[in-house]
């Protein structure tokens, strides 16, 4: 199996062992083993370091902050977890029978994780020479997509609030739903004298960027 994904990979392992790890779900490993969240927070860390880099040498001219929110959309879940559907990881995880049975394989968080988990098992197994071409590969197309940096949610309401001398956005968690491994966060955002919006997502973060950009067409509509 893991040499399918190999394959797909485009990559050799000289430790193939680490690939089995990256691919593992904690729900079918006995607790002297171990699953992919120890891999998958290197592959955080790696892919942050190397997409950074991709980004100053195709925007020099631009500021801080433009970068930081196309790093941000390039490395958020959703991103990472359709590089791993563009690889066809999912049917290569190994879940427990009721993870698979519950679409644990489409998951997106799990997805994103194996995905950050299997570009640390390259780096480890290889170095950053290795794995900087993976990334290149998956990433290249969707950081040129880009021609505008991506504007953040969260911090169009907070510069609308702002600029109207009003206090910034209030942020609150109305529910949290679903079991750990896929959680649904419904969280609502208020501005002074302003109606209150919701939004949901399978991360806090997530669902206060719906609330915000569902607060904006409110108050800019």
């Amino acid at each position: 199996m893991t040499d399918n994904v190999a394959a797909a990979l485009e990559y050799t392992f000289s430790n193939p062992r680490l690939l089995d790890e990256a691919l593992t779900h904690r729900s079918v490993t006995p607790r002297r083993e171990r699953g992919y969240e120890r891999l998958e927070f290197l592959g955080d860390r790696v892919l942050g370091l190397v997409v950074a880099d991709m980004l100053l040498a195709a925007f020099p001219d631009e500021e801080e902050g433009a970068l930081a929110r196309r790093l941000a959309a390039l490395v958020r879940q959703e991103t990472l977890a359709d590089v791993a559907r563009d690889i066809g990881l999912g049917p290569h995880i190994r879940l427990s029978r009721s993870e698979a049975e519950s679409g644990g394989r489409e998951n997106d968080a799990i997805l994103s994780d194996v995905c950050e988990a299997v570009i640390a098992a390259i780096y480890s197994d290889g170095g950053l020479d290795s794995v900087r071409p993976f990334i290149e590969r998956h990433w290249s197309g969707r950081l040129a997509a880009a021609i505008a940096p991506p504007q953040d949610a969260k911090t169009a309401l907070q510069e609308w609030a702002q600029g109207r001398g009003l206090p910034l956005p209030d942020y609150n968690i109305v529910a949290r739903e679903g079991p750990d491994h896929a959680p649904q966060f419904t969280v609502s955002v208020s501005v002074e004298g302003k109606p209150v919006a919701e939004g949901t997502g399978a991360s806090k973060r997530a669902a206060e960027q719906m609330a915000a950009s569902r607060l904006m067409a409110m108050v800019t509509g």
